[in-house]
């Protein structure tokens, strides 16, 4: 459709173009948002486009271009972007801000905590946060292990090239998330599925609050099933330790949210990790050093790929001040994490990636009360399958031209399509 509009029907934008709507205009004929609307989610290769950073040099809070004269705010600056997270008493990410726009229902709140506001956040998340503790999660270290060496076997016996994208990235948070909810293997492809669908723009809201719909459905029958015969992975164990406190919905929301948060986002920087490699001698070298190496390089990683390109958006719950920029009650404010972890604020040459360097204060997986649960969970499965990987596979390598890899376009978690290499 050219260059100037891309054929996206955002829910950012839907919050907004609800008040028009009640102004008489028809939502219905709105089909487009302006590319300056979509440039925080815009890459070229790994790297944001140029058009963050600038916006960041000039100022790290900027009105975002959107239709109609609507009040959103971009924010990628580091210490703004951890003053608008932080600041859960002055912004709200509850599913009630969109319910009654732009067609949006109440029965399609997906639960969890990525839109749930205190007391009902506080509530979910202290039932949640024991179960990833270390203590909890040690318990998947040997299956973990396992999962990793059965997809390396496969690669190793496949003819040609091989996708790591479909025969390592995603099978082996796919795996995982299967083993620590407690669901069938068998299932997992409809996972994958669901778990990228509702990250994909192109499809609209509409589009992906349907997979969230398809997927609250199925875990719905899981948690049912749990509840008759509470097994020993996390649904079987909230089940056991706090059944009375929680509904069926709320589990099954709580379980979905883990689906969302530790499927899609560990298998793309799993692809787009194992691409840094390739290209980088010293990423090599790390992730064939010692636990601190390892350490250093993953850390490194998840700041200077930061897949989950934004957090949920927030809405201004009264008139405030963030980085000397008035926000008005009812602002949308929309903060880049991919620009915020590129800050100078975080040390010197941020735009650039070391596998070497200390590890930063990052906001790969957020900042505050929606901080990401299972972000050690992810930092586990990071940690084994890169040095994993590079042993097995010491003359791993592309099977295409750099300029041939497929990345995707628009979207909230950054990935690849496919990544073929050659690992003999």
């Amino acid at each position: 459709m050219g260059s100037l509009r891309t054929r996206v029907l955002g829910w950012v934008g839907r919050r907004y173009l609800a008040r028009q709507q009640k102004k008489g205009f028809d939502l219905s004929k709105m089909a487009f948002l302006p590319d300056a609307a979509l440039m925080p989610l815009k890459r070229e290769g790994l790297d944001p486009v140029p058009e963050l950073g600038a916006k960041r040099a000039e100022a790290p809070i900027s009105k975002l271009d959107l239709p109609f004269g609507m009040n959103a705010w971009l924010v990628t600056g580091y210490e703004e972007a951890k003053a608008v997270l932080g600041k859960a008493n002055g912004f709200s990410s509850d599913f009630t801000n969109l319910v009654g726009n732009a067609g949006v229902t109440e029965d399609q709140n997906p639960g969890g905590l990525g839109f749930a506001d205190p007391p009902v956040h506080t509530r979910l998340r202290k039932l949640l946060t024991p179960e990833f503790t270390m203590r909890r999660l040690s318990r998947l270290t040997p299956r973990i292990d396992e999962i990793i060496t059965e997809q390396l076997d496969a690669m190793a016996a496949a003819e040609g090239p091989v996708d790591l994208w479909t025969s390592f990235a995603l099978p082996i948070p796919s795996l995982t998330i299967c083993e620590l909810l407690g669901v069938s293997y068998e299932d997992r492809a409809d996972f994958q599925r669901l778990s990228t669908a509702r990250f994909d723009l192109f499809g609209g809201a509409g589009a992906s609050l349907g997979a969230i719909s398809e997927s609250l459905t199925y875990l719905l029958e899981i948690v049912k099933k749990q509840r008759e015969q509470p097994g020993d992975g996390l649904l079987g164990m909230l089940i056991k330790e706090h059944g009375d406190e929680i509904d069926d919905r709320e589990l099954a929301g709580l379980a979905d949210g883990v689906l969302t948060g530790g499927l899609e986002t560990t298998a793309s920087m799993l692809a787009l990790g194992a691409l840094v490699l390739l290209r980088d001698e010293g990423a090599m070298a790390a992730v064939r050093g010692d636990d601190d190496a390892v350490h250093r390089f993953v850390e490194e990683l998840l700041r200077y790929l930061t897949v989950v390109q934004m957090a949920f958006p927030r809405f201004a719950k009264e008139d405030m001040e963030i980085g000397g920029v008035s926000v008005s009650e009812g602002d949308i404010v929309i903060v880049s994490l991919s620009g915020a972890n590129r800050d100078a604020a975080l040390g010197a040459g941020m735009e650039s990636f070391d596998a070497a360097r200390d590890p930063s204060s990052h906001l790969a997986f957020g900042y505050g009360i929606h901080r990401c649960v299972g972000a050690e969970l992810g930092r586990m499965e990071l940690r084994a399958a890169y040095p994993a990987l590079i042993r097995r596979f010491p003359n791993l390598r592309l099977a295409v031209e750099p300029d041939q890899l497929a990345f995707r376009k628009v979207s909230i978690v950054y990935g690849l399509d496919a990544l073929p290499v050659l690992v003999d």
